[in-house]
């Protein structure tokens, strides 16, 4: 008689969920299976939203579907199926053995787990992040923005973080007849990393004519702004810009995606399963649950408290630490593997084609001064195949953008 497979669910299929849960079904033992659960019926390339919410014609392959992301790692197409799958359904909530989904799967809205990695990671304004859970939608979402980008003649983009600034110098390129300008509420631009690359994007900045205000975030208006253009937008210093923009683009801040843990209890030593400061879940350095009593839950990516920058790439890192603690705690040893500590950096976009691959001096090596790497080889759809072919679906023409 069949044994029944015992369930490793991560939740959350971006960057990070998508590798854990793919690094996850290289290693583990054929006890178990891997049950990736997403709201959304496709992947979603978030490093393009900000260039296809601006240029037309790409914005359908920003979505890649789910469909081969367990079968591309089997080693040829005769091989035995996998049982893993991907869950298009949202978690409610998470206890201790089990969760609860906003929908039956199996003709049950519980499923029972071993083992639970959160990757759930962070909730973004559009168009950097979508509202929409399906494909069509979305995609009718960017064209919309790209639309609204086209007819105004004067646009003001709030936050000066990486989405502020890619946007900012793609507008600029793109709309070289349209004033740009960016709201940063703090006196540098990304101001997480090294002034070097504050100082390399206002150079940039000068170069295309963008405009760069400090000190102030604007006051969104309960009611949005007004449909009628062009219009006054004012400061959380008092003042107020002129009353010439016709479009706003919202590109600040990250809240956690930690609605799900609400069910679940914190134990009295460990007071909160978050972190209060910043609303970050607890971790240890091997990326379990803090809290003592939940070695068996994991957090990983943006959603832990890491102490790093929320960034794809470390975020990978950590998906196969997890991985290998949790493939370790299965076959009766420990979860000993800690996540490495390296310098914030980043790949950022500052035109269509001119790029910038900005790193962090490692203090710890002695090193002082960050390391920038230039580039302008940049593509209109960045790239985008490399994606789609990571996620097991190989392009062989222009159609298969649609699936």
């Amino acid at each position: 008689m069949a044994t029944a497979l015992k369930n490793i669910i991560v939740v959350g299929g971006s960057y990070v969920g998508k590798a854990t849960a793919q690094e996850l079904a290289k290693i583990i033992p054929s006890t178990h299976r891997i049950l990736l659960i997403e709201p959304h019926s496709h992947f979603h390339h978030l490093f393009a939203f900000p260039r296809f919410a601006i240029v037309p014609g790409q914005e359908h392959k920003a979505f890649i579907p789910y469909t081969n992301l367990f079968t591309s790692l089997l080693p040829s197409p005769t091989s035995t199926p996998t049982p893993h799958s991907v869950i298009q359904a949202r978690v409610l909530s998470v206890h201790p053995h089990h969760i609860l989904l906003d929908r039956e799967w199996h003709n049950s809205t519980q499923i029972p787990f071993e083992y639970l990695v959160v990757a759930t990671g962070t909730r973004l304004s559009e168009p950097a992040g979508m509202r929409d859970n399906e494909k069509a939608s979305s995609v009718a979402y960017l064209r919309e923005h790209q639309n609204d980008v086209k007819k105004a003649k004067s646009i003001l983009i709030a936050g000066g973080g990486a989405v502020g600034v890619q946007m900012a110098t793609d507008l600029k390129e793109y709309y070289p007849d349209k004033e740009i300008t960016v709201v940063q509420s703090r006196p540098l631009l990304m101001p997480q990393y090294h002034e070097g690359l504050h100082n390399l994007i206002m150079e940039r900045f000068s170069e295309l004519g963008i405009k760069f205000i400090t000190g102030s975030r604007i006051q969104v208006p309960p009611e949005g702004f007004p449909a009628s253009t062009p219009f006054t937008v004012n400061l959380t210093n008092g003042t107020s810009l002129p009353g010439k923009y016709d479009f706003v683009i919202l590109a600040t801040g990250q809240t956690p995606n930690t609605d799900l843990l609400t069910s679940l209890p914190a134990s009295p030593e460990s007071g909160s399963l978050l972190n209060p400061s910043n609303g970050f879940i607890n971790i240890r350095p091997t990326l379990q649950f803090q809290d003592a009593q939940y070695p068996h839950l994991f957090a990983v990516g943006d959603i832990a408290d890491t102490g790093l920058r929320k960034a794809a790439r470390p975020g990978a890192v950590q998906a196969g630490v997890v991985a290998r603690n949790i493939n370790a705690l299965i076959r009766g040893g420990e979860a000993v593997e800690e996540f490495p500590r390296q310098p914030a950096g980043i790949h950022l976009t500052l035109g269509l084609k001119y790029n910038v691959v900005f790193r962090n001096p490692d203090v710890e090596a002695g090193q002082t001064e960050p390391t920038v790497i230039k580039r302008d080889d940049g593509r209109e759809d960045m790239g985008v195949e490399g994606w789609w072919e990571r996620m097991g679906v190989k392009i062989n023409g222009p159609q298969q953008y649609h699936l």
